[in-house]
């Protein structure tokens, strides 16, 4: 069984936990990371892993099936960055969808889910590595059910779709409360969408660290 993950950044946070992923994995020697369609090659299981790109039907063709992987309980939260969206909404609890991939995005039909549950003081590392956590174990679970699994199409309103967030997204407002900003400080990625504020004519970075004071 050939398998390829595409994701479209190099730097995104996944990487180390998929490459540990691949190591531990039985399958490891026929999986492949990559970060960009034009290195597909014909095979069996596509995972699309924040993906960026939008693939047309013969690269979908090379694959017997192609899935993506969608932090929200869809249809609710189609678009980008769902679990961003429902934490800046105040939810904690975050369901991840395993669905397989389709020419209308986030429509596909749903073959796994699975969720987990926040606490509301986890920071940005600390998410993400639950959420990754929760992606890896469905794909080990769909690579190792796939003849059995029962996929469904999805029903009912999905609601608005979530807008692709920017860098200007994590601004500050320095005249609120840290406590009244705090999920958007918690999300805001350190490397790629660093929070920051304007003040005084000048553009301040700001980073958020935890730590023991037991």
């Amino acid at each position: 069984m050939r398998i390829f993950l595409l994701v479209s950044s190099k730097e995104h946070p996944i990487i180390p936990m998929l490459n540990e992923w691949k190591k531990n994995n039985s399958l490891g020697k026929q999986i492949k990371i990559i970060n960009h369609k034009k290195d597909l090659v014909k095979g069996d299981i596509l995972f699309l892993i924040s993906c960026n790109e939008i693939l047309n039907s013969s690269e979908i063709k090379k694959f017997k099936k192609v899935f993506v992987l969608h932090a929200s309980d869809l249809p609710k939260g189609r678009g980008w960055s769902p679990h961003i969206h429902s934490i800046l909404n105040n939810k904690n609890e975050i369901t991840v969808s395993l669905i397989e991939a389709n020419k209308e995005v986030d429509k596909g039909d749903i073959w796994l889910k699975d969720k987990f549950q926040l606490e509301g003081h986890e920071l940005f590392n600390e998410i993400n590595e639950i959420l990754f956590r929760t992606e890896l174990n469905l794909m080990s679970k769909l690579i190792n059910n796939i003849e059995q699994i029962i996929p469904i199409k999805q029903s009912g309103n999905p609601g608005k779709y979530n807008k692709k967030r920017t860098p200007k997204d994590s601004e500050l407002n320095p005249n609120k409360s840290i406590a009244s900003q705090f999920n958007l400080l918690r999300i805001s990625d350190p490397k790629r969408f660093p929070a920051f504020i304007k003040l005084n004519n000048h553009k301040y970075l700001i980073n958020i660290e935890k730590i023991d004071d037991k």
